[in-house]
């Protein structure tokens, strides 16, 4: 799940953001009025988003907040035309104010549509074997093949069948196979 703070220095403005949201469907980790208790948050959540205001009440801004932010964060400030100007970071979306809630709700769902897309690509690259592993697997599965007479197929489901079982993963599975003839 991602996380999403919502940062304004007024706690009724955090509040009637987080509401929207929450009656949007949108679920909402915290409520803080500085950039302070964000960080001490962020720390609690792998991947994130910040709706937030320009300034905080510790003074803080939103270009300093932005610099604590692990890669797997978003922002999303929320201010005034005149400083909407100012934020000319690529990675920080900005709307200006006043804001529409279909604005806001499209916004929010559009990153975070963005940082589960990340998700899965990390996720499934963790997942890629390397070619050793895949050659462990070829091999036993060859050997399944000679010696069972089973199709390439068989011998994958087989491998599969065997490592869930076990609750090994497919290369150890493979290299017990190996092992075993």
């Amino acid at each position: 799940m991602v996380g999403i703070i919502v940062l304004f220095p007024k706690p009724s403005d955090a509040r009637n953001i987080r509401n929207v949201l929450v009656r949007s469907g949108i679920e909402v980790t915290a409520v803080c009025t500085t950039g302070n208790q964000v960080i001490g948050r962020i720390e609690d959540l792998e991947d994130g988003l910040i709706v937030c205001g320009y300034k905080y009440a510790d003074m803080m801004m939103y270009h300093e907040l932005y610099t604590y932010l692990p890669e797997n964060f978003e922002m999303l400030v929320i201010t005034s035309r005149t400083h909407q100007e100012e934020v000319l970071n690529d990675n920080i979306v900005c709307l200006p104010m006043p804001i529409k809630i279909y604005d806001l709700v499209d916004h929010v769902q559009s990153i975070l549509s963005n940082i589960e897309k990340r998700k899965k690509r990390r996720r499934r690259k963790l997942f890629e074997r390397s070619p050793e592993e895949k050659a462990i697997i070829e091999s036993a599965k060859s050997l399944l093949m000679q010696n069972s007479g089973l199709t390439e197929a068989q011998a994958h489901e087989y491998l599969q069948k065997r490592s869930m079982d076990s609750g090994m993963n497919m290369v150890d599975t493979a290299n017990i196979i190996l092992d075993s003839y």
